[in-house]
């Protein structure tokens, strides 16, 4: 069983015991992009340090931090290196202490996809450029950003989703993994229905249905979608009141079966959550979370029983 922070928790019965859970935050902080911190809590809501500077990859920065724990028992890592067009992978047996598992390249991606133009015109070489208008379609293949990678475990297939770009607007893409050990993947493939200009995208999925928050890059908002497949297409559903200027969502549901959006809002140095108790369709107002908002940037959580 891989244990992940879109798992939705099991229904019990009246003469069961509540069961107790363990959120794991994983985060880069307003101090160090080179550093990942590591929290933990049992609510979603306070959190405390497990470990500060748990982990520096060899090079490059370790931001927008996503963790799962495998089917091998090892908790593993991806994040944006900053490194040219690829991310980084780790693992640890504990949480605490990790293990360089490699830099994974996306050499090629978003050729003549809708909105991944840079601007520059057609006149610029593809290497040079994605080349088209802003709106218009990429007429590189060579990827320049990969950028905010983000688990997703759905039954026994393990992907990962990442934002591509060539020059011009982020797309999420799909990664595959092809082996048990979740060092090789698949050829990335665009999710329909988020268009281009989007980063940051997580999902989580309840019942049959895949539901999206991604970044508008251009709005500086974060958006919800839905879809009964994971690849998409996905259809724009009403968001909270999340204000703009706002990135780095991070979904998980909490003890009581209520959904926990985590929201960055990263021009005012906060961190911030807001919930939703009736399956992702209406929304609190945004709070800030205790204790860690100011430091933690673009978090990662992972929810397992304790």
């Amino acid at each position: 069983m891989i244990v992940a922070a879109c798992t939705i928790a099991s229904p019990t019965t009246a003469s069961a015991q509540p069961e107790t859970w363990r959120y794991t935050m994983v985060a880069f902080s307003n101090a160090s992009d080179r550093d990942l911190d590591v929290y933990e809590s049992s609510d979603g809501t306070s959190f405390t340090a497990a470990r500060t500077s748990a982990y520096r990859p060899p090079s490059g920065v370790v931001r927008d931090p996503s963790i799962i724990r495998h089917t091998d028992g090892l908790y593993h890592l991806t994040y944006t290196t900053v490194d040219g067009a690829t991310i980084g992978f780790a693992t640890s047996p504990d949480r605490l202490t990790w293990t360089f598992g490699g830099n994974h390249a996306l050499p090629l991606c978003c050729a003549f996809l809708p909105g991944t133009g840079d601007g520059r015109g057609v006149v610029d070489l593809p290497l040079f450029g994605s080349a088209g208008s802003s709106d218009g379609p990429s007429l590189s293949p060579f990827t320049t950003k990969a950028w905010a990678p983000e688990w997703f475990v759905d039954g026994d297939a393990v992907h990962v989703i990442v934002s591509l770009s060539t020059g011009g607007g982020f797309v999420p893409h799909l990664l595959t993994a092809q082996n048990e050990s979740l060092t090789s993947w698949s050829a990335p493939v665009p999710m329909a229905g988020l268009g281009a200009d989007r980063i940051d995208t997580t999902v989580v999925k309840v019942g049959s249905e895949y539901h999206a928050f991604t970044k508008n890059e251009t709005k500086k908002t974060i958006e919800h979608l839905a879809s009964p497949t994971l690849v998409g297409p996905y259809r724009p559903l009403p968001p909270g009141d999340w204000g703009a200027l706002r990135e780095g969502p991070a979904v998980v549901q909490l003890p009581d079966g209520a959904w926990r959006l985590y929201l960055d809002a990263y021009t005012e140095g906060r961190y911030l959550y807001s919930d939703s108790g009736d399956g992702l369709r209406t929304w609190t107002e945004p709070r800030e979370l205790p204790g860690v908002s100011g430091t933690v940037r673009h978090i990662g959580v992972l929810r397992e029983p304790a």
